[in-house]
C-alpha cells in the first residue's frame, strides 16, 4: 500500500498542537470577561449601583480579554517593553 501523501501522523500532530493553541487563546478570552463580570457584580451587590457595575466591568473585561489574547499571538508587545530607536526588535530565540 502506497505511502499517503499528506504526511500521515504528522499532519495529526499538527492539528492537535492547533486545537491546544486555540483553547488556551479561547479560555483567556473567556476568563478575562469572567473576572469582569464577577467583578461588576460584587461591586454592584456593594454599592448597589446594580447595572453599572457590571456593564462597565463586563466591557473592561472583554477589552482585558482581548489584550490577552493579542498578547499570547504576539501582536501587542508586553507592558514595558522598548524597541531600540533604530525600530528593530530584539528576537528571542
Amino acid at each position: 500500500m502506497p505511502e499517503k501523501p499528506d504526511g500521515g501522523a504528522g499532519k495529526t500532530q499538527g492539528g492537535m498542537a492547533g486545537f491546544g493553541n486555540a483553547l488556551k487563546l479561547s479560555s483567556e478570552f473567556i476568563a478575562g470577561i469572567g473576572v469582569g463580570v464577577g467583578l461588576g457584580w460584587f461591586i454592584d451587590r456593594m454599592a448597589g449601583t446594580s447595572p453599572w457595575g457590571l456593564i462597565i466591568f463586563l466591557l473592561l473585561g472583554f477589552g482585558a480579554g482581548v489584550l490577552n489574547v493579542l498578547r499570547s499571538v504576539g501582536q501587542v508587545a508586553e507592558f514595558g517593553a522598548k524597541t531600540p530607536k533604530d525600530g528593530k526588535g530584539s528576537e528571542k530565540k
